[in-house]
């Protein structure tokens, strides 16, 4: 059951939902919340609790809950509830300052500005019946929201925020100190509507995400031929798709006609487009910069990368991050004894030293406004929600707060060779002409041969021909030899091409050339050799091409201060120690079965307890699994490697690794930051209070004046890029 919560705006009112609802629903496991859309989730294992039940006991708290899907339907009507929803906060917010001006004018009129200002219970004097009324508004208007829960954290004899804020109203009537009492319901009334503003905030981000995607898309008619529009939910898979240049392409599919540049930074966060042909795949949100293209669809709306993307952000707020958990038990103890403080000020002064009631009840009542741990209880979530945006936005996805935090605390980092380090494509790296032959004419040959075969290094050799402008002629009676290669004849020659073993089976290799494909190899090198009846012509060294951005990447990530850099790979010694030392990497292990790594990857969490892998979400799942941290690389439209890791790094860009890291600890450290703010504005606050030189108003101003500081600190993760 997913419910719309009205009225939860801050961490603390999701701790009174849960302490509700938990031994309704057997514990508080149950429930899951997503502060910044005001949803609730409950997860039961039958359906039990009725979901009457449910909204009775929110009501109870002094919120709303409302079925989610009733919700969606609810809000897209009008009228004064849906304004009064909306809205509401600020009207009576508005309704407070204003009432609070005029009655402050009238009551300045017979005494003058200074006095007013400094009525509170030290210069006693008669307030005029309007300026009552007016302030009485004030303090109803402003305190109207947070009354019903306050009265809930009463009864429940759990004292919160909410709670605090009435007794020092109140408590400010009681000894006639109507302007203050208007002047703090007011001012935090301010504060609430500033910290919903601020996840609104949040919530907009968000919804950036979704703002991507067109709501429309073209769709050719496969037996007329002709093109209507249709909205992307009624398009179904397969149907063919046409994008014009400068247009969003609307879902995910396979380009079956033209070609083009897109810009996949919404998606994957490369900064320069990616050119795209036949059968390449595109992703909703992404944008055609150049030539028409048309495609097939390949994945409904709800089920594209982008949706994945935004549906995995959204539920990644509800894995709170370790100092999330932290703040909220610190305030679960925090606040009673800040209610226990008030007391203490404002008994044993008067008692013990002067007898002055109303000086030390006024200033125990400053200790309940400064002890409010609004700024503490916002700092952190709006701090973790900013920083996931900005990861999405950087098309690096992390699923939750916890994963965010885990990032910024790693030692070591483990990464796959295959597909991470090397972009998994075999490629021709040395040609070595043997017998009066030359390169083209090795390159012109072995193409020729390897045309009629499937296999990588066969491509890769093809690839080389034809990026080297040499026509390929396919040769003639070809056949396989299995597990070693090919033979067929060229204008009637035999020749044969294959691996070493092939070149020794041949009797054709000599002391040299045996030293020459045995050095290629322990260099890390798969060796093709070429030959005919009578020698061998030559030797072609294939390796997988090491990403461009790999020896910069790690470089990076050791001044992040990462104290160890580990490859681990099946293949064998040498092609691992020829990419390590290319890349800088600190150790290998290489020729490693799944099940090695996984063990590789235990010892090294037991070493340095922060450790993470980095693979592609699929081959590497139990390492993943194993690692404090599993991040998949190239999670673009892969499925399993979004749903395998903690994070994904949607593009094949290694640079995004200590981006990640430096990101995270950014994070971290403004959510420090915030914290120690916070605490310190009401030490300092409390320490006057102590000392009789606080005001209620100055209060309340410094610990709104804290949540809205804390809350733009943490919003500028928002603008946070790689």
């Amino acid at each position: 059951m997913i419910f719309k919560i009205i009225g939860m705006d801050c961490a603390e009112e999701s701790t009174i939902l849960k302490r509700e609802l938990g031994p309704l629903l057997g514990g508080e496991e149950c429930l899951e919340f997503d502060l910044i859309n005001g949803k609730m989730v409950v997860n039961l294992p039958h359906d039990s609790t009725e979901e009457k039940e449910i909204i009775q006991r929110v009501r109870t708290t002094g919120m709303q809950a409302i079925p989610w899907e009733q919700h969606r339907t609810h809000s897209k009507s009008s009228g004064a509830s849906t304004f009064m929803g909306r809205h509401g906060r600020a009207l009576m917010c508005s309704l407070s300052g204003l009432t609070l001006i005029f009655g402050f004018a009238l009551h300045a009129l017979p005494h003058g500005v200074a006095d007013a200002f400094a009525s509170g219970g030290r210069t006693a004097h008669q307030f005029p019946v309007s300026a009552v009324i007016l302030y009485l508004i004030s303090l109803t208007t402003g305190a109207w929201y947070v009354l019903p829960k306050a009265l809930y954290s009463m009864r429940s004899l759990r004292p919160d925020m909410n709670l605090l804020m009435i007794i020092a109203v109140v408590g400010a009537v009681a000894i006639g100190e109507w302007f203050e009492a208007a002047v703090v319901a007011f001012l935090f009334s301010l504060a609430l509507l500033l910290e919903a503003w601020s996840i609104g905030r949040a919530r907009r981000a968000i919804n950036s995400l979704m703002d991507l995607s067109p709501p429309k898309a073209r769709i050719i008619d496969s037996e007329s031929g002709n093109i209507e529009e249709k909205l992307v939910g009624n398009v179904s898979i397969g149907a063919v798709v046409i994008v014009r240049p400068g247009e969003k392409i609307p879902l995910d599919g396979t380009i079956t006609k033209g070609e083009t540049n897109v810009n996949q930074a919404p998606i994957t966060g490369e900064s320069k487009p990616i050119h795209k042909t036949i059968g390449d795949d595109v992703f909703a949100g992404t944008i055609n910069n150049e030539g028409a293209i048309e495609f097939k669809v390949a994945k409904e709306a709800s089920d594209t990368t982008l949706a994945r993307i935004i549906k995995m952000v959204e539920q990644a707020q509800s894995r709170r991050a370790r100092s999330e958990q932290w703040v909220e038990k610190f305030a679960r103890y925090y606040t009673p004894a800040m209610i226990a403080l008030a007391l203490v000020v404002a008994v044993c002064p008067p008692v013990m030293i002067d007898g002055n009631w109303g000086k030390w009840i006024y200033q125990a009542l400053v200790i309940l406004v400064i002890a409010c741990p609004c700024a503490l209880v916002i700092s952190t979530p709006v701090s973790i929600v900013a920083g996931l945006t900005a990861a999405a936005r950087n098309g690096v996805l992390i699923k939750g707060g916890v994963f965010l935090e885990e990032a910024s605390r790693l030692k070591a980092i483990v990464l796959d060779k295959t597909g991470t380090i090397t972009r998994a494509q075999p490629v021709v790296q040395i040609l070595i002409p043997l017998n009066e032959h030359s390169e083209e004419q090795l390159l012109e040959i072995a193409a020729a041969i390897e045309f009629h075969s499937e296999h990588q290094l066969a491509k890769a050799v093809l690839k080389r021909a034809r990026a080297d402008g040499l026509t390929v002629t396919p040769a003639d009676n070809y056949t396989m030899l299995a597990g070693k290669g090919g033979e067929a004849t060229i204008d009637g020659r035999p020749f044969w091409i294959g691996s070493h073993r092939l070149m020794h089976e041949k009797n054709l290799e000599t002391g040299d050339v045996h030293h020459t494909a045995e050095k290629l190899e322990q260099d890390g090198f798969s060796v093709v050799a070429l030959g005919n009846d009578r020698h061998v012509c030559g030797l072609i060294a294939i390796a997988d091409e090491i990403r461009d951005e790999a020896k910069d990447c790690i470089h990076d990530l050791k001044k992040t201060g990462i104290h160890e850099i580990i490859m681990l790979t099946g293949d064998n010694e040498g092609t691992a120690r020829t990419v390590a030392k290319a890349t800088g990497i600190d150790s290998y292990s290489s020729e490693l079965l799944p099940e090695d790594k996984m063990e590789r990857v235990k010892a090294l969490v037991a070493r340095y307890q922060h450790v993470a892998m980095v693979g592609d979400g699929i081959n590497d799942a139990p390492s993943m699994a194993t690692a404090t941290l599993g991040i998949a690389m190239g999670s673009a439209g892969t499925d399993a490697a979004i749903e395998t890791a903690d994070i994904a790094l949607m593009s094949d860009d290694l640079s995004k690794l200590p981006w990640l890291v430096k990101h995270s600890r950014r994070t971290l450290r403004t959510i420090k930051c915030n914290i120690v703010f916070s605490l310190m504005i009401k030490a300092v606050f409390m320490i006057l209070a102590v000392f009789g030189l606080a005001t209620l108003w100055a209060a309340i101003a410094a610990d709104m004046g804290a949540s809205l500081l804390v809350t733009f600190n943490g919003l500028r993760l928002l603008r946070e890029v790689s």
